[in-house]
């Protein structure tokens, strides 16, 4: 059973890279197939190889699923292409034009003849445009604001719309000096020689992909009852077991997408549907996924699409883990008990963790007892991590693009290296974090910015990003000794 669904998972798999990455990088598709299901082969011929203990350690999977993810990357970015020109040789005849003239003109995004136009569609009560730079694949078109930032994007973007059509990207963002800027680069969607066939959205993979996992993390969910493989097999009935693990984290995980899915929806924006991961080892599953296909128009949306998926996942997950939590037991702490072992948890890493363990399960923050967790109590504490981690202020991470829509771009870079070497910190004290704190030195700084960058946010929006901000440190900071005895 496990090698026909891992064939059918490799299909799956290859389907998606098929349709979702084979435009967009030079990368072959069997090879981004190949490190995708590395793990899972790998995780499979473990336990054909260890019958009598088939478990395969907590820290390998993480480090092998991790060391795979981040090969996918590299080489998705390395295979990416070239960028294109569209533009065709100025008048000037090749035998005069000497060749940096020549380069300087096929980097050029508009004609020559086309410059008056573009200096028209600043008007001087909006935006007083000093200067253009040319740029490579880019102009940047550099003034005095003389309006709010909102109206004068709106007002620009209507009048390039009007001279160039869809032609270009209008961005405004923040220059070196703190100045708005705007940028016009075109629009990668619609150059006739990079133009990007979008996938169909095929709803039957999706539900497809929805129903292989919820099996996959049932079978997990029946190993975490006690209940092993050859019993289950044996006795199909016995999956019944594993649903309330299952369904959890499905929950949790299905509930996060669907909400970015509609606020996505909600602003206009072109995004593929929620696609499950299945995984038949470890937690069942590898997570779940959407792609927006649209440039975020404004911070405001920025903040909307970046701050629902954790909040989303903390609201579902952390009523499951209280809830798990009263029907988990206590047991004897162990040289192997940790933040990562589901049978001997050691909650004291967790501030939030901490309280609620020791309101549930009072003895549960004493140094000599660890929690074996109820399987709903696994799944709500793994939305809790999921949280956390994505509520990190870094890059392209929800929080990293939640704190570039609150503060802007520049401000969000050194926030985010404070947040690195604050994670290294704290990994010092728990080395269970250690590969978290290296993943996020993996995770370049600077996000994509939004078209309208400048804009700031209004009041709700930054209490509401600041109370987010100050869950993920009630989740990540370790619990007071003096407040683990009150306890």
């Amino acid at each position: 059973m496990t090698l026909w669904l891992l064939l059918i998972l490799g299909l799956i798999t290859y389907i998606i890279l098929q349709r979702s990455v084979a435009n967009i990088t030079r990368t072959p598709v069997w090879l981004l197939w190949l490190v995708m299901m590395t793990p899972a082969v790998v995780l499979i011929i473990w336990a054909e190889m260890t019958p009598d203990d088939g478990a395969v350690p907590a820290w390998g999977a993480i480090a092998l699923m991790t060391s795979c993810f981040i090969l996918y990357l590299w080489l998705l970015y390395q295979g990416r292409p070239s960028p294109s020109n569209d533009e065709p040789p100025t008048a000037t005849p090749p035998d005069v034009a000497s060749p940096l003239s020549t380069l300087k003109q096929q980097l050029r995004p508009i004609a020559p003849a086309e410059e008056n136009q573009l200096r028209n569609c600043f008007n001087w009560s909006v935006y007083a445009l000093h200067q253009l730079e040319y740029r490579p694949q880019a102009v940047i078109c550099r003034g005095q604001l003389r309006t709010n930032p909102d109206r004068a994007y709106q007002t620009i973007r209507k009048n390039i719309e009007q001279q160039f059509g869809d032609r270009f990207l209008v961005v405004l963002q923040e220059g070196e000096n703190r100045k708005p800027l705007f940028v016009i680069a075109p629009n990668p969607q619609k150059q006739t020689n990079a133009r990007l066939e979008e996938p169909t959205e095929h709803p039957a993979i999706a539900f497809g992909l929805f129903l292989i996992t919820l099996f996959t993390s049932t079978t997990v969910g029946v190993e975490l009852a006690g209940i092993e493989s050859d019993r289950w097999q044996a006795d199909p009935s016995l999956l019944l077991q594993g649903l309330p693990y299952a369904l959890s984290l499905l929950g949790v995980l299905g509930i996060r997408e669907l909400g970015r899915y509609a606020i996505a929806r909600r602003h206009d924006l072109e995004t593929s549907l929620p696609y499950f991961i299945p995984f038949p080892f470890f937690l069942g599953t590898l997570g779940a996924f959407l792609r927006l296909r649209s440039p975020i128009p404004n911070r405001k949306v920025l903040f909307d699409s970046s701050i629902i998926g954790p909040l989303l996942t903390f609201l579902v997950s952390f009523p499951l883990l209280l809830w798990g939590l009263s029907h988990s037991q206590l047991v004897p702490a162990t040289d192997t008990s940790g933040l990562l072992n589901f049978d001997e948890l050691i909650p004291t890493f967790s501030l939030l963790l901490s309280l609620c363990s020791g309101l549930l399960l009072p003895g549960s923050l004493e140094p000599s007892q660890a929690i074996a967790l109820h399987p709903v109590a696994i799944a709500g504490y793994l939305g809790l991590i999921l949280s956390a981690f994505t509520l990190m202020p870094i890059g392209r991470l929800d929080g990293g693009q939640m704190v570039h829509a609150m503060f802007g771009r520049r401000m969000a870079v050194a926030i985010g290296q404070i947040s690195r070497l604050l994670m290294l910190l704290l990994a010092v004290i728990h080395p269970e974090l250690l590969l978290w704190a290296i993943l996020l030195f993996l995770i370049p700084l600077r996000d994509a910015p939004a078209l309208n960058d400048v804009s700031e946010l209004d009041n709700r929006r930054d209490v509401l990003g600041l109370l987010s901000l100050f869950l993920l440190a009630f989740i990540l900071l370790p619990v007071p000794q003096m407040l683990t005895q009150v306890l």
